[in-house]
């Protein structure tokens, strides 16, 4: 790559492309004309140039693009904007992963400037929707060819950012927090509301002729005779359809008070504030349903812990500002259980004391103790997610490591460790190796975690020297768990990467002898 003068990225299947602009200008020119002789808005003309316009807008917006790196920087062209930008000004070429299907492993690849001034952009192209595609390889290798040349790149690997890292922004986040507590600010507005409505209901007397302005206050019962039901399935409404639609045609009722109630059935029904409330018969009853204050509080609960997951996440990329942009932040599973163990004391609270919770008692210890619980829980959550760094795992080892003579001999039996070469080589052939066993004979490689060296590989320590040890970083791959450890092996000229969490690395690094550990 060190002879790379020029590289020019387009788009692939160009000829497609093209085809599908000329179909949208055949699709304009049909609704011109269409337009034109006949004087009408939309027709059978119409409605099929439209789309085929709109598809060839897109298509030549995407056959247009370009970008084209020389020895005066990057120049990147799109439909309507030209612009370029001096490899000076670069700091860095990342590599931006998204996915797209996290369960079928589809992802996409494209490639981010790093600028000096602290701001980012992604390129249109390259453009990979694999993990395997040696094109883009390719082109990006070329781009940092072209970097190192003619610019000063910050790091001497392939940063690459994805979800999990730090460079990964936070806005949607928070943005995503500030929505779901808007959510819970208007379902808490209602609460009051409702509370007053319930308790209306159940203070709201019979109706009296000595009190007609209080008959919109006042329970009103009506008799009537049920000409038909309609049950309908649960999505949709059911229905009481009444005899000479008197007190009203038809009333929208469960599918299960639609099975009871039969034609011919006597009924009483309980209007309130212009609704029927109630429909009693003789041995069903059926009752509209009324949104209490106890179901919006849970409601309002509900988004306000759902907003602490965002938050969590917001505030681990700000506690990782620090980091490499491509470093892989801890998970935020610790605060999800954190909001998950209050939720068990929270909701059921604010179900039963909706606007009572200052003034009973028992309430208030209710949230006392449920408070001391949470906390407990978030300090436990905050140390769970703290950034480890080799280094301070090293030295934590290091006090602990005094062993004792039953300690010893126990070392002398196999230990199955898990941990996993993340490169194919003759001991870890396609990447069959899930754990490490140590202690009863030499260190191998096996695909179980024991008991037996079955399928077992020995790795030949003679051969590996410890070049580094680091954080997980966004280009090791998903598959890493978040808190583990990659030390980066020599082998034979080979580089090998060894991921494992921090105290077992440790312990590997050790048992591979002093030869391994310059």
């Amino acid at each position: 790559m060190a002879d790379v003068r020029e590289v020019t990225c387009r788009p692939l299947w160009r000829r497609t492309l093209w085809f599908f602009v000329a179909l949208g200008a055949a699709g304009v020119t049909l609704a011109t004309v269409r337009m034109a002789y006949q004087g009408t808005l939309w027709d059978v003309g119409l409605g099929i140039g439209l789309p085929a316009a709109l598809t060839g807008l897109v298509s030549l917006r995407a056959v247009t693009v370009r970008v084209r790196a020389d020895a005066h920087g990057l120049h990147v062209r799109t439909l309507l904007r030209r612009r370029s930008v001096p490899w000076h000004d670069i700091a860095d070429l990342r590599v931006r992963l998204t996915y797209v299907n996290t369960s079928r492993g589809q992802e996409t690849r494209r490639v981010s400037l790093a600028l000096r001034d602290g701001r980012k952009r992604l390129l249109p192209l390259p453009r990979s929707r694999s993990s395997d595609d040696p094109a883009f390889d390719a082109r990006l290798d070329a781009l940092r060819a072209l970097h190192r040349h003619y610019g000063t790149p910050e790091s001497s690997h392939v940063p690459v950012v994805s979800n999990r890292t730090a460079g990964r922004g936070w806005v949607v986040p928070l943005g995503l927090c500030v929505l779901l507590l808007g959510g819970a600010g208007v379902a808490a507005s209602f609460v009051p509301d409702a509370a007053s409505d319930e308790r209306a209901w159940r203070s709201a007397a019979a109706c009296t002729a000595k009190a007609p302005a209080l008959r919109g206050e006042c329970r009103t019962t009506l008799s009537a005779v049920i000409a038909r039901t309609e049950a309908n399935q649960p999505k949709r409404d059911s229905w009481l359809y009444f005899t000479n639609s008197r007190p009203l045609p038809r009333l929208a009722v469960s599918r299960e008070a639609a099975e009871d109630f039969r034609a011919g059935d006597r009924v009483r029904l309980t209007v309130w504030r212009g609704r029927v409330r109630e429909v009693a018969g003789a041995g069903h009853v059926w009752r509209a349903h009324m949104t209490g204050a106890g179901e919006l509080a849970v409601v309002t609960a509900t988004l306000a812990l759902a907003a602490g997951c965002p938050a969590a996440q917001v505030l681990l990329r700000l506690r990782g500002r620090r980091l490499p942009d491509d470093d892989v932040l801890p998970s935020a599973v610790p605060f999800a259980g954190a909001l998950a163990g209050t939720a068990l004391w929270l909701l059921p609270l604010c179900y039963l004391h909706p606007t009572t919770l200052l003034t009973s008692r028992g309430a208030i210890a209710w949230a006392a103790a449920g408070s001391l619980a949470t906390v407990g829980l978030f300090t436990w959550a905050w140390r769970a997610t703290r950034v480890r760094t080799p280094e301070a795992t090293t030295a934590e080892v290091s006090v602990s490591s005094e062993e004792t003579e039953p300690e010893k001999e126990r070392q002398k039996q196999d230990v199955f460790l898990a941990a996993r070469f993340l490169e194919h080589t003759d001991y870890n052939p396609h990447g069959f190796g899930t754990h490490i066993v140590l202690g009863g004979g030499p260190a191998a490689v096996t695909p179980h975690p024991g008991p037996g060296r079955f399928a077992a590989k020995r790795i030949p320590v003679e051969r590996l020297t410890v070049r580094n040890v680091r954080r997980v970083r966004g280009g090791d791959g998903d598959t890493v768990p978040r808190s583990w450890h990659i030390a980066e092996l020599d082998d034979a000229g080979k580089p090998v990467r060894l991921a494992a969490a921090p105290a077992d690395l440790t312990r590997v690094i050790r048992e591979l002898g002093p030869a391994a550990n310059p």
